[in-house]
């Protein structure tokens, strides 16, 4: 039942160190970039941050994505998603280049790749104009080591997982050059089964309803890719890519037991939910790239083609219960399909001329057109005939089409050794129009959009740096979001999406104080306005999430922090501590969709809360083949869309080897058990609801890695897929 698990997650609405959304593929599609190689290990470099994985001490035998929550401003709480400065989204870049892969796959590949392959790891709080992001995403832009001879190369690994269940994972990566052709090629698997518990309880002055139960979701996840790279001459190059991923989680479960307390007493039934769920993300994309001159000058230019599907059916029954959960007879039962289908279609040119006097010119633009189709089918089962009925009122067959224009313009200069800055701006022209067929209910949009960017860098002296950085950008609903599709927790309990949602606009700043490339002190705000959510609006025993604009968002966080070494290099420590202030103001009183009056939802308050992330690797031979890992991370209450986000934390401990070629790694999660999602919100009109998410993070991995090969191998150009806006928006 992962549709199911998906919605209830995101009541939770977690953000900051917490996680955006439960499960990735409901998220946006996450993206990486290139990476090259100093002799310090963290450091300020114009508009990014860069940390040399290279020279780190802890690299080899982790993976890509142990070493990204290990990395300075970088932060995971889920293992699903990766944050920056504790809020931001990262957009995940491969040597300077998006991946094409959906958010699930991406992370699955990050899990499965050597972090010895990564040679560093650029973080762009706030990304140029140059950069086709939303909102308040920020950039992590991982760089490939580049090796020089031909040949093959590869790494396998294997991990095995037990927490409330126990999963296996495995991956194999090969590389192989000759001459002027060059072939990369991954595939990865894994079985994985999440467990989760729920506590939701909801009332007015009159009602209190309380649901808690299980949610069992099994997974098996298969992927890869090939890419082939040629070199045409020394300056020009085409290369064709295809990513593929695909999942099946059959036999979904999930089982709540309601309790509903009114004036007259007090009643119980059980809702059980059975889900079988399927998807597939393929695309191909193909790139030309030429050389203009020796300073850098380049012409990249793509078109892509992404397909992605997924298929869903679902059967929700409820039955009368007593006090001790005893199922009785059937009280209501209904089947629901709901297949998305989405057709992007997408090209981008990017032309950058550099001049000798440290000046840099950089144009481009985009053009993406997008078809989904969700023809959701839902029938009601007649319980004396005990034969199913369609529901009209919720079966809806919902096409929607999307065309986005984007171009932009940047302009980069160096004034002497000390001052650089960048200006630029992005046009959007966005069109779309969405409707139920056989319906007179349709939504068309049609806005453009100027979104400025300005950032400079300065160097005080040799050791301390000020940097400072603006943007501007658009915030879309993802595809799924726009479905309007209901999905049941319980009988009086659903999540419903909404066509009618707009785009918001986000306005980011980000100031920046480095000091011996050691230590740093950053301040950032972040302004959403119109922005949307899912938001509760209840009356006596009804509570539903309507995802819709429910006002503005306000973010501030400053952070201290430092990476270094001490000791000879026997302990590294990557350490942030910080203030994160939120402020909500939301107004809702009524069903976007429907137009059914509710009592008033108001959020108009902010909160403070106290940020700690703290990763400590200790040497504990002279060899460097034994190393300890200590990680802790806390984050403070705060206000979110839909009420306030009780303390969360969360102790791991690791231990590795390495012996020649293979690496062993031994690490243990979420230590004390704390890192359980608790929100609650209660209104002034006396409404309530609290929402309880154990999803069992105290765990044990154990992990074998092995590489192999000519490690001189030359890897291949990492491509920039034309179609990665529109996978980001796929579940």
């Amino acid at each position: 039942m992962k549709k199911l698990i998906i919605s209830i997650s995101l009541l939770t609405g977690t953000v900051a160190f917490a996680q955006e959304k439960y499960r990735a593929d409901s998220t946006k599609v996450q993206e990486i970039k290139e990476v090259t190689m100093t002799k310090k290990v963290f450091k300020k470099e114009s508009d990014r941050f860069v940390y040399d994985v290279s020279a780190s001490p802890v690299a080899k035998g982790s993976t890509a994505f142990g070493i990204l929550k290990e990395t300075p401003l970088v932060s995971s709480t889920d293992d699903k998603s990766l944050k920056v400065l504790g809020k931001s989204n990262a957009v995940i870049y491969m040597n300077g280049r998006k991946t094409s892969m959906n958010a699930e796959a991406i992370i699955e590949l990050l899990k499965n790749t050597p972090a010895e392959n990564i040679s560093k790891i650029e973080v762009i709080t706030v990304p140029g104009s140059e950069y086709n992001v939303e909102s308040s995403d920020a950039v992590i832009n991982i760089i490939l080591k580049k090796k020089l001879d031909d040949g093959v190369n590869g790494n396998f690994r294997a991990s095995n997982h037990q927490d409330y269940y126990n999963h296996q994972s495995t991956a194999l990566s090969l590389n192989a050059r000759k001459n002027k052709l060059g072939i990369s090629t991954s595939i990865n698997g894994s079985n994985w089964q999440n467990r989760q518990q729920y506590l939701l309880k909801n009332g007015t002055a009159s009602s209190l309803n309380t649901s808690e139960g299980p949610i069992s979701d099994p997974n098996l996840n298969l992927g890869g890719y090939l890419n082939v790279d040629y070199a045409l001459t020394e300056r020009q190059n085409i290369a064709v890519s295809w990513n593929s991923w695909a999942n099946r989680s059959y036999d979904s479960r999930g089982e709540l037991f309601n309790t509903l307390s009114l004036p007259s007493g007090l009643s119980y039934n059980k809702t059980e939910n059975l889900e079988d769920a399927r998807s597939y993300n393929n695309s191909v994309n193909l790139n030309y790239e030429i050389k203009m001159d020796s300073l850098g000058s380049k012409l990249n230019m793509n078109v892509a083609y992404l397909n992605y599907k997924r298929f869903q059916k679902s059967t929700n029954s409820t039955f009368n219960s007593n006090l001790l959960q005893e199922t009785l007879d059937l009280t209501r039962r209904f089947n629901q399909r709901a297949p998305q289908l989405i057709d992007n279609y997408a090209a981008t040119a990017d032309y950058l001329k550099k001049f000798k006097n440290d000046f840099t010119v950089s144009v481009g633009g985009n053009f993406s057109k997008t078809d989904t189709d969700n023809d959701t089918y839902f029938e009601n089962l007649d319980i004396p005939s005990a034969t199913f009925i369609k529901d009209d009122n919720q079966s809806n067959h919902f096409v929607y089409n999307e065309e986005i224009t984007g171009v932009y313009a940047t302009l980069e200069k160096k004034f002497g050794p000390k001052f650089s800055g960048k200006i630029g701006t992005r046009f959007e022209n966005t069109h779309s129009f969405g409707e139920i067929l056989d319906t007179d209910i349709n939504v068309k949009r049609d806005y453009s959009n100027i979104l400025p960017y300005a950032s400079f860098s300065y160097d005080i002296n040799d050791k301390n740096n000020i940097s400072y950085s603006f943007s501007s950008r658009i915030r879309r609903p993802s595809f799924w979001e726009i479905n309007p599709v209901r999905t049941y927790i319980t009988p009086t309990n659903y999540i419903q999406n909404n066509p009618f949602v707009k785009a918001s606009e986000v306005y980011n700043n980000n100031f920046t104080y480095m000091f011996k490339q050691s230590y740093f002190f950053i301040v950032s705000h972040s302004l959403s306005k119109d922005d949307y959510s899912q938001i509760p609006l209840q009356n006596d025993n009804e509570l539903r999430y309507i995802r819709t604009n429910y006002g503005d968002k306000t973010e501030f966080s400053a952070m201290i922090g430092t990476q270094k070494s001490y000791f000879n290099n026997i302990l590294t420590t990557n350490t942030n501590i910080g203030l994160q202030i939120n402020r909500i103001d939301a107004y809702l009183d009524h069903d976007p969709i429907t137009g059914d009056q509710f009592s008033p939802f108001v959020i108009d308050t902010n909160t403070k809360s106290l940020l700690i992330q703290t990763h400590n690797n200790i040497r504990l031979s002279s060899k460097k083949d034994w190393f300890l890992g200590v990680n802790y991370w806390y984050v403070g209450p705060q206000i979110i869309n839909i009420g306030t986000l009780q303390p969360l934390s969360s102790l791991d401990v690791s231990v590795k080897k390495i012996w020649n070629e293979w690496t062993f790694n031994l690490e243990a999660t979420d230590l004390l058990r704390t890192n359980v999602v608790k929100l609650d919100d209660t209104q002034s009109n006396g409404n309530y609801n609290y929402v309880k998410n154990d999803q069992f993070r105290r765990g044990v991995q154990f992990s074998v890695t092995y590489s192999f090969g000519n490690k001189k191998l030359k890897n291949l150009r990492q491509i920039d897929d034309a179609s990665k806006d529109a996978k980001s928006r796929t579940r």
